[in-house]
């Protein structure tokens, strides 16, 4: 039969054309096939552990809230100091009863004094209160504090006997001081055996002064002012660089080369001018004013020029010092109730 005979011959050519089956492949998960993972940190955490201890402050009582967590700081770490608004400046006081530094009815007429020779009106002793004794009696307290401090630090350095003498010579000095600025600027005296005097280390300090000065007024004359009631003794009245100004002479064993290094200087300053303007013994009227620090070493002395501007800022300061001590008065005349 040729059937079997053609199907043999059919097998066998494709025999030549098979594929041996290759062997089953099998896919594991084992770390020993695959590359090594990576560690957690989290697997070495003890799992049962942690789950207790969320539980437990999960358990402790209601969620927080902000209320909740304010009163535990208060408790903690007490109240919160809350930033306070800035408060207004306080006003700056005015005095009651604004006089007036100067004088109206003597704007206009001259400037100087009629008679060729200074005044010298003598201070009368009355029951007038003086413009040292105003300022003593209302001295701030914080320069108080500093002048009992500088006193009790003399003392514990010179005993009581010896801060005794040299207040005593700082006194004699100043006066002996002005006696020859007095001499050096009357026309009618000169100064003579100057460098045999203690103060002739303050005349070489200001010599620098005397120079820009003229036409003297009035030297250590007494001035009296009406209305306000208070009397004083004013060094001088001349003119510096062509400005008429009362003159305040003050000696220094320390450089005061500014203005508020002088401390009450300038009110007082002020009180005479105020008080030459409204004194009848006076024609003339002063506009501005001059404080003088003079040193002992001969070191050249510091001016201190005061103009029509700052001598009126500070005459409202005197108002004010010099209602303070009419009001002190009053109060030691009260009697206290029985």
């Amino acid at each position: 039969m040729k059937l079997p005979l053609t199907f043999c011959r059919l097998l066998s050519r494709l025999n030549r054309f098979s594929v041996k089956a290759s062997p089953p492949v099998s896919f594991s998960t084992s770390s020993y096939l695959c590359s090594q993972k990576k560690k957690n940190s989290y697997e070495a955490v003890d799992q049962a552990k942690y789950s207790r201890l969320v539980r437990s402050v999960l358990s402790r009582g209601p969620a927080q809230t902000p209320e909740s967590l304010f009163k535990e700081d208060d408790v903690l770490y007490g109240p919160v100091s809350k930033h306070k608004a800035a408060e207004p400046e306080p006003q700056a006081r005015v005095p009651q009863h604004c006089f007036p530094i100067f004088n109206e009815e003597r704007n206009g007429k001259p400037h100087t004094n009629a008679s060729s020779s200074p005044l010298k009106i003598p201070l009368k002793r009355n029951s007038i209160p003086s413009v040292t004794r105003i300022l003593q009696q209302t001295m701030p307290p914080e320069q108080s504090f500093f002048l009992e401090r500088w006193k009790e630090r003399m003392v514990l350095e010179l005993g009581e006997d010896g801060f005794a003498e040299y207040t005593s010579n700082v006194f004699l000095q100043g006066k002996q001081f002005h006696k020859a600025l007095e001499s050096i600027l009357s026309p009618q005296e000169n100064l003579t055996g100057g460098e045999e005097h203690p103060q002739c280390g303050y005349i070489e300090s200001i010599q620098h002064i005397l120079t820009e000065i003229s036409g003297v007024q009035a030297l250590e004359s007494a001035v009296q002012h009406e209305a306000l009631k208070y009397v004083g003794l004013l060094d001088c009245v001349a003119e510096y660089r062509g400005k008429l100004c009362v003159i305040d002479w003050k000696t220094s064993e320390k450089p005061k080369p500014l203005i508020r290094n002088t401390y009450d200087n300038p009110l007082q300053v002020v009180a005479y001018m105020g008080a030459v303007n409204h004194d009848a013994h006076y024609s003339f009227q002063v506009q501005c004013g001059l404080i003088v620090v003079a040193y002992k070493d001969g070191s050249p002395a510091h001016p201190h020029f005061m103009d029509e501007e700052l001598c009126s800022k500070y005459w409202a300061k005197w108002l004010l010092r010099l209602e303070e001590y009419t009001e002190k008065q009053k109060n030691l005349s009260v009697p206290e109730p029985a």
